[in-house]
């Protein structure tokens, strides 16, 4: 398991460790001085404490005094983290869309914070490494989609290599980014990255991202469909 841990961290080193965090899908907890508010079928406020913090990668988010095993404010799976600087304090803003659900925490210092990638023994079913992967999928390309055409493996961008490079049945290129586990939003980015190379070296703008992994988060779907691109869940035995 990888851990980064701050001590006193500045505001601006907490932010950075944070976006960071919050891309990767890494379980967050963090000690200080702070304030807390929420706004949403009620609101309430907390006035300046030392609490601990826990954001969690499925979008909860727990507000913990020194009392009670209960947190004072929380946020359920599926709300959304980020965080900024401002008027001294690093504010972190976890929202809900349905219900509408606004909790935010100021912190005025932080005494530690600490970032784990955290992997449920659930998760850790491996299929084959990624070339086993990519050699299954260059044996029959229909398991992409019909009329899948892989051209190159590997293919060089300005953004990286590329796993699978093609074509499907119209013509338009498709990129396709392998994973052997499920993953986080920063799969999706990087296949973003892959197709803006390509989109930009061909000047095609119709070509398509696909991702190919066991499973994906909630959040990355939502990436995946923000970016228009697709997924396939591949496994291999």
């Amino acid at each position: 398991m990888t851990t980064t841990r701050l001590y006193r961290p500045t505001h601006r080193d907490a932010f950075e460790l944070l976006g960071s965090a919050f891309e990767d899908e890494r379980l967050l907890t963090m000690f200080g001085l702070c304030e807390v508010q929420y706004e949403g079928r009620a609101s309430s406020t907390l006035g300046p404490g030392q609490r601990l913090v826990i954001y969690k990668p499925d979008g909860t988010s727990l507000v913990h005094t020194g009392e009670n095993h209960e947190p004072v404010n929380w946020q359920p799976p599926g709300s959304t983290h980020n965080a900024s600087v401002r008027d001294g304090q690093l504010r972190i803003r976890s929202t809900r869309s349905n219900p509408t659900e606004q909790l935010d925490v100021m912190f005025e210092r932080v005494e530690t914070i600490s970032a784990y990638a955290v992997t449920d023994r659930s998760d850790l079913k491996l299929t084959g490494s990624e070339e086993d992967l990519r050699q299954w999928i260059l044996d029959q390309p229909e398991v992409i989609e019909q009329g899948f055409d892989p051209i190159a493996t590997e293919r060089q961008t300005t953004a990286g290599p590329i796993d699978i490079f093609g074509t499907d049945n119209a013509g338009h290129p498709v990129v396709i980014e392998l994973k052997r586990r499920r993953v986080g939003p920063s799969a999706a980015s990087q296949l973003q990255r892959y197709v803006e190379a390509i989109t930009a070296e061909l000047s095609d703008t119709s070509t398509r991202g696909i991702l190919v992994a066991p499973s994906i988060t909630d959040r990355t779907a939502s990436l995946l469909d923000k970016w228009n691109f697709e997924y396939r869940s591949v496994d291999i035995e």
